[in-house]
């Protein structure tokens, strides 16, 4: 099932536009950015895009997947400087939080008519251990997540999961290699041409993000073992890095130029195979936008694992090459929370910084089996 919203066609003044985008550079976890909490990381990426606000801002909603509980939204834009009049909610959508995050805002946009900022943050560095509580005389247990489905429900962890979407697609070790070792190509040659020099606020003195690798081939990711299955072919370099990192936007009514939300989705699949949650939602932006895949320009999935990546395409009928043009998150990193948010700030920064085109698609997909995505348009100069 697929809850799509196309946006209202009456005046164009009054259609949500995104006419800010920041992101912090993508740091690995345990790495540069190592020291910073959720509101260390955001609160940077909030106060940049909330001076291009031309009105006050009303509210802010932030995507937030591990960090440690409480309304992460508040305190980070209290740690931001806005006005503490300002309120402020917290979206877990897990790795669709920083979308969904988004796709809350532009819906306060179009009710209220004034300004929001939205995006999604993740420290998975300072992400707090959880326990479950003891039972009897046993030990409190550690976990890694909670669960994504009820009792007596499928649950696989991510890499199992994307382990059998690839075997279900009949996507080889092969072709995930070259589709990885692409996007690190993609990423570094953006990086060196200063593609993403705009979007980034400098924090803890790193101005560049620290996963992408120069000259990491198809004959170096061959080496690398099966990191989930023991006959897989999921590994730890197709697959996305652990990574800390924010990204927001700035929602105007009306604004003039910027990118213009055409129409929004989110969607539910089988939790057996969570990696095609973004299908059905990207199915149905274009659909309640009245385009085909022709019309869209730029084109940034979540890359989370290559192999998922692929099984998308494939079931979607594109050419996977139209996927992140300037690599995605198998190379930038995948900062659960902040992912979705991350992806709409490339594309305002390929639509509209770089001029690359006027239609863009960002969609991710999420445990449990769901997925989010919107749809823009580029307007004004």
């Amino acid at each position: 099932m697929t809850n799509s919203l196309a946006m209202p066609k009456g005046s164009a003044d009054s259609r949500p536009v995104v006419v800010a985008a920041r992101r912090t550079p993508i740091g690995t976890a345990g790495g540069a950015l190592a020291s910073l909490t959720v509101e260390d990381l955001a609160g940077p990426v909030i106060a940049a895009v909330s001076e291009s606000s031309a009105s006050p801002v009303s509210d802010v909603f932030l995507g937030n997947c591990m960090g440690p509980g409480g309304n992460v939204a508040r305190v980070s834009s209290l740690a931001a400087g806005l006005d503490s009049s300002i309120p402020a909610m917290t979206v877990d959508r897990q790795c669709a939080s920083g979308l969904a995050a988004i796709i809350t805002g532009t819906d306060r946009v179009m009710v209220s008519g004034a300004a929001v900022i939205a995006g999604g943050v993740e420290s998975a560095s300072t992400a707090p251990w959880r326990m479950w509580p003891p039972i009897g005389a046993e030990q409190p247990v550690r976990y890694e997540r909670a669960p994504f489905t009820p009792r007596g429900w499928v649950d696989p962890e991510m890499g199992a999961a994307a382990d059998a979407l690839a075997a279900s697609y009949g996507i080889s070790r092969a072709r995930q290699d070259e589709y990885a070792a692409r996007s690190h190509e993609r990423a570094v040659a953006a990086a060196r041409a200063g593609a993403f020099d705009a979007e980034i606020v400098q924090i803890a003195g790193l101005t560049r993000d620290e996963r992408p690798r120069e000259n990491f081939t198809v004959e170096r990711l061959a080496k690398f073992p099966a990191a989930f299955e023991s006959d897989g072919t999921v590994t730890a370099a197709n697959s996305c890095g652990i990574n800390d990192g924010s990204a927001a936007v700035l929602i105007a009514a009306g604004a003039a130029s910027g990118l213009r939300i055409l129409a929004t989705a989110s969607a539910g699949v089988d939790p057996s195979l969570p990696g095609l949650g973004l299908v059905p939602a990207s199915r149905e932006v274009l659909t309640a936008a009245g385009l085909t895949w022709a019309d869209v320009d730029v084109i940034e999935f979540n890359e989370a694992f290559a192999g998922q990546m692929l099984a998308c395409a494939d079931a979607l009928g594109i050419d996977d090459a139209r996927i992140c043009p300037q690599g995605g998150a198998l190379a930038l990193g995948h900062p659960w929370g902040a992912s979705g948010a991350v992806l709409m700030v490339r594309l305002f920064a390929q639509l509209v910084d770089q001029q690359a085109g006027r239609i863009g698609l960002a969609a991710i997909a999420a445990g449990g089996g769901q997925g989010v995505a919107v749809l823009v348009e580029r307007v004004g100069s």
